[in-house]
């Protein structure tokens, strides 16, 4: 954090894109078959956690603990190594079709960035092509590529929502997530059915109210069919 010189603590800036795109291995495309090793900064924090809760580390339920939770963050943060260009992988198609396209009820599972717990839920995306479209199955990588990251949901509605905006130039881009945060059921105020929906709109859907209200009618449709 930096201060202004009168006490006050400015919180620091978000670390800028330069050094997300460090993090990328270039060409690595899928999570599917990806294998994932213990860092052993990781496994020596977690001994460091288990001795400081009042539990022996040695003990027999506990002596592989650092390596398993040490994986554990390796594969649940995994978004952080995905090489965007090798993720569409050339799966952009022309297609003369300008209608909405929208794929619904794609799960995702995250880490609050504030206390490292899951939140997991489902994300609602549509677009409507200008001339071209992408892959169905790109769709649900893109959301897993950046709900494996430590998150807050609010951002990564955003990321989705401005990766599919500038890799396929539509007319348009909806995004709506829902989520149920391990961090206000678990702790704090302790509600288990408390939900948080975020959204994101570009171009028509920010623009139109009608095209925004068919998205939002389609996502309820969807959810009424699942009760």
């Amino acid at each position: 954090m930096s201060s202004n010189g009168n006490g006050y603590h400015h919180p620091t800036p978000e670390l800028d894109e330069e050094h997300y795109e460090s993090l990328i291995i270039p060409g690595r495309g899928k999570l599917e078959g990806m294998s994932f090793n213990a860092d052993p900064r990781i496994e020596e924090a977690v001994r460091t956690i288990l001795a400081a809760i009042g539990e022996v580390p040695d003990r027999e339920g506990l002596q592989k603990t650092p390596s398993r939770v040490a994986k554990m963050y390796a594969e649940l943060t995994a978004g952080y190594h995905i090489d965007p260009q090798a993720l569409i992988n050339g799966a952009v198609f022309s297609v003369a079709y300008d209608e909405m396209v929208l794929v619904t009820n794609i799960d995702y599972y995250s880490l609050c960035e504030h206390h490292m717990l899951p939140f997991f839920g489902q994300v609602h995306v549509a677009y409507i092509p200008n001339g071209k479209v992408v892959g169905l199955s790109k769709i649900p990588r893109i959301v897993e590529m950046f709900a494996r990251r430590l998150q807050v949901q609010e951002r990564m509605t955003v990321q989705i929502a401005d990766f599919i905006n500038a890799t396929l130039e539509p007319a348009g881009v909806a995004v709506v997530a829902e989520g149920i945060h391990m961090c206000g059921v678990m702790r704090g105020v302790k509600k288990a059915n408390a939900r948080m929906v975020t959204s994101a709109m570009r171009g028509v859907f920010r623009e139109d109210p009608k095209t925004r209200a068919e998205f939002m009618a389609h996502i309820n449709r969807v959810n009424n069919r699942q009760e």
